[in-house]
């Protein structure tokens, strides 16, 4: 006995690729993410690979994997994928801790998110 198979969450014309645990805060990653939302994977990628901020290497590994999922897993032509959804979302807070003048200490906070990128197909008008 097996558990009954769970039914798709995406369309049939969309994949998906999520990163977790990107060592920059979500403030920063979703500057880099709203670049890209909407677009063309070619001119997405391309975006990502000219960008001069440094977390644009990681979004750029997720999209290429949202692309090789969409295309070996899913059978979706990779000419006609859009960045259909490209959000950021929290994940663990590290705690440090600065010594400060006069016996007092000061807080860092160094912040992690994830990252979630979906791709879809979109058929070209004629």
């Amino acid at each position: 006995m097996t558990k009954p198979a769970r039914k798709r969450a995406l369309a049939d014309n969309e994949a998906k690729a999520v990163t977790r645990s990107i060592r920059v805060s979500p403030r920063k990653l979703n500057e880099v993410a709203a670049t890209i939302r909407g677009l063309k994977v070619e001119k997405a990628l391309a975006s990502l690979a000219f960008s001069r901020r440094r977390i644009a290497k990681d979004v750029k590994k997720t999209l290429e994997s949202a692309i090789a999922n969409a295309e070996n897993n899913h059978d979706l032509d990779i000419n006609n994928l859009v960045v259909a959804q490209a959000w950021v979302g929290k994940n663990l807070v590290m705690k440090r801790f600065m010594p400060n003048a006069r016996g007092r200490v000061g807080r860092i906070e160094k912040f992690f998110s994830e990252l979630t990128i979906i791709v879809r197909e979109v058929k070209e008008a004629a």
